[in-house]
């Protein structure tokens, strides 16, 4: 069976204890859990325990793999967990270490959504493309809706104001085409916006008149 050879205190993580198993290192793992799991030098791991051991360290790699990413940018839950086990960290691991996370205020969706809405509604993204990226990472759509709206407020932004401005653009690049060709592509280009109904109509007869 493994045997604990080492047993000290991580100077750079206050709380934590470095374990060796077999003169090798394991892993730097909260104190408190390796006194519930009865963990000393030199003693003999059970099964049981050394499966235990192993537990705790994937949540703790998990974990620093989610703070390295959240260091880099933001990220949505889910998005962060498919990342995450997509590099191989055992799911229960992860699910584990982002509640943890999440208990602590370093991962919190609704801030998320929010914090993305709001950047990039000010680079001319209208309202139902943002919806649909904050979908795609996770965030409900009912959470991205509110979001979104949110974001348009505190960011006195009008989406007609900004639809405008980006449509003018390509249509000025759209100009050489034949009429009915410029009101499909700019329909096109305003839907991958994320700029589509009343506004899109509008901008598209203002900007692209039928002769």
């Amino acid at each position: 069976m493994p045997i604990v050879t080492g047993l000290a205190l991580d100077p750079r993580r206050p709380g934590y204890r470095v374990v060796q198993v077999d003169r090798g290192r394991f892993a730097s793992l909260p104190g408190e859990a390796l006194d519930a799991i009865g963990v000393a030098a030199g003693h003999e791991l059970t099964a049981a325990a050394y499966a235990r051991l192993r537990e705790l360290a994937d949540v703790e790699a998990a974990g620093r793999a989610a703070l390295r990413a959240l260091a880099r940018r933001p990220h949505a839950r889910a998005d962060l967990r498919r990342r995450l086990i997509q590099k191989q960290h055992p799911p229960a691991a992860v699910d584990r270490a982002l509640a943890r996370l999440a208990d602590r205020g370093l991962l919190d969706d609704a801030r998320f959504a929010r914090g993305y809405a709001a950047t990039r509604a000010v680079r001319g993204r209208g309202p139902a493309r943002l919806v649909r990226d904050l979908q795609a990472q996770g965030i409900e759509r009912r959470a991205a809706e509110d979001a979104v709206q949110r974001a348009l407020v505190e960011e006195r932004l009008d989406p007609l104001a900004t639809a405008r401005v980006v449509a003018a653009r390509r249509a000025r690049q759209l100009g050489a085409l034949p009429a009915p060709v410029r009101r499909r592509r700019l329909a096109a280009y305003l839907a991958r916006r994320g700029f589509v109904g009343e506004i899109a109509r509008r901008l598209i007869e203002e900007l692209c008149p039928n002769q």
